[in-house]
């Protein structure tokens, strides 16, 4: 009995030191983050994150025998590092916007990897609510219909922070929309050419309002009508056209950074 009261002190004491090593790895973790926007720093660095793993693999569990269990606790730590990244970062949901094609599935997708963010795929929860792709119901109920789905799903976005909420292509034309979303967080307008919209979209079958009229015309008369409300719903603009989505997600955060302070100051 002596044996097995001093194995669970010692592992009373291990827990002990776990939690004050994450404490000490969140705090560090705040404030690099702080230290790279002082510095003009990127705070998106995806291969340093591979490496560092790969070493930390490789010196310290190569060869033992629960080195698959260590592992997947270190990953937890790691998303949630990302988490904590992303709050500093923005602290309010970032709505993509944009006419379809403009990139915002793409830049999502890359910030939820990144940042470990929830994302909101507009058009895929309400055809999934729906049990019928966008096409469909459009066919059967109209657009009004899913108009108004949008909006809904705009309110219930609210009950959360820190999501990255990817937008149809119409949710900016209705001004209760902007409104829903500037109640929970930034309005980042992506925007391209009409080529490029077209190279984008032309294999798909899940656009409405361009399919069987897929043409450079059209795509410019439909963002023309567009524009003035896209301009206005748009707290921050970046243009994709020729640009990584690297490039494009180093700039979102650079955009978003001085309206956090100015909100956080204001």
């Amino acid at each position: 009995m002596e044996k097995l009261q001093k194995l669970s002190n010692d592992l009373d004491m291990c827990d002990e030191v776990i939690m004050d090593i994450l404490r000490m790895r969140c705090q560090i973790v705040q404030e690099l983050i702080h230290y790279k926007q002082e510095n003009g720093l990127s705070p998106i660095q995806p291969e340093q994150e591979q490496q560092q793993k790969k070493d930390i693999f490789t010196k310290k569990l190569a060869d033992y025998e629960y080195q698959q269990s260590i592992m997947s606790i270190y990953d937890f730590i790691i998303d949630q590092s990302k988490r904590i990244q992303s709050h500093e970062l923005f602290g309010q949901n970032i709505f993509l916007v944009g006419f379809m094609g403009a990139g915002k599935s793409t830049v999502s997708s890359y910030l939820k990897n990144t940042f470990s963010m929830d994302v909101i795929e507009m058009d895929e929860i309400i055809a999934k609510r729906n049990g019928m792709s966008i096409s469909e119901i459009f066919e059967l109920h109209g657009e009004q219909y899913f108009r108004n789905e949008e909006t809904e799903l705009l309110r219930e976005c609210q009950n959360k922070k820190n999501q990255i909420i990817s937008c149809g292509g119409g949710v900016a034309m209705r001004q209760v929309n902007v409104d829903e979303m500037r109640k929970s967080g930034t309005i980042v307008l992506l925007t391209a050419s009409p080529e490029t919209i077209l190279e984008r979209v032309q294999s798909s079958h899940d656009r409405p309002l361009l399919e069987n009229n897929k043409t450079i015309e059209h795509i410019t008369s439909l963002m023309q009508a567009r524009e003035q409300a896209y301009q206005n719903a748009a707290d921050i603009i970046v243009n994709t056209d020729g640009k990584s989505v690297f490039e494009i997600c180093e700039e979102i955060v650079n955009k978003v950074q001085p309206l956090k302070i100015e909100s956080t100051t204001a």
